[in-house]
């Protein structure tokens, strides 16, 4: 029955999903300056990722002391296992980074400005709310709207909410989107990109392999028979794909 429950939840984002996958924005990457554009704009995605990940493995694992169990141990596997590579994967070279850091790295090797999200994670160090740290960043419009949209979600703390942005508008639709970015990326720009094609190649497999399905079962189990909780899945998954969307037209339109 949840399995159905996921392909028609699947089959009526499908829309959705195919705009994102046919986005001008990667057609319009012509040059190194464009892929730096996009970058700096896209690595805000990439962070507010990992606080979408983060809520889940606090909503769905004990992370207070003292420790008690909490949940089913199935649903805190999925996620610790999510959280471990995401958090916690491995470079080029073999070494332990997150995939934010990792992020960070390939726009320093290819020249993208990484100051803006900086000043926004130094804000936040400082004990700033997200609003005065996306000001201090002078983050754009649309990077602004999205990083807000994923936080409402947050803040809902409604965990089934939050696996559906997570698992529709992150890990499910990623790996289509990516192959997009990393086709050619290598001949075109050698030995600038490097660390860029190899993230990009890093989530393709482990998203389409083991995330979007280790995803998928953690919906499956939060949402259960749950008729409301499945529709609240829908909408917020659906509103997660038009805010990438409207992400995406921001890039566009920064690039002129």
């Amino acid at each position: 029955m949840s399995q159905d429950r996921i392909t028609t939840l699947q089959q009526a984002l499908a829309p959705a999903r195919q705009q994102l996958v046919d986005h001008s924005v990667y057609q319009s990457l012509h040059a190194l300056d464009d892929l730096r554009v996009f970058m700096q704009h896209h690595v805000f995605a990439v962070w507010d990722f990992m606080s979408l990940l983060k809520a889940l493995q606090r909503e769905l694992t004990c992370v207070t002391l003292p420790w008690v169990p909490k949940g089913t141990a199935s649903t805190r596997r999925l996620i610790n296992e999510i959280v471990l590579e995401e958090e916690t994967d491995v470079d080029p070279e073999g070494r332990a980074t997150s995939h934010f850091e990792l992020y960070l790295r390939a726009m320093q090797e290819c020249g993208a400005d990484t100051q803006p999200v900086q000043r926004l994670l130094d804000a936040l160090a400082q004990g700033r709310d997200l609003d005065n740290a996306l000001e201090a960043a002078d983050a754009p419009a649309s990077v602004r709207t999205f990083v807000r949209q994923t936080f409402e979600v947050i803040n809902s703390g409604q965990a089934h909410a939050v696996a559906a942005a997570f698992t529709f508008g992150r890990e499910d639709v990623i790996p289509d989107m990516f192959r997009h970015l990393v086709a050619d990326l290598s001949r075109r720009f050698p030995g600038q990109l490097d660390t860029f094609t190899y993230y990009l190649n890093r989530h393709i497999e482990l998203d389409e392999e083991a995330h979007a399905p280790l995803a998928q079962q953690m919906v499956r189990e939060l949402c259960g028979d749950d008729e409301q909780k499945w529709q609240e899945a829908a909408d917020v998954a659906a509103r997660g794909m038009q805010a990438r969307v409207a992400l995406w037209d921001g890039i566009r339109e920064a690039l002129g």
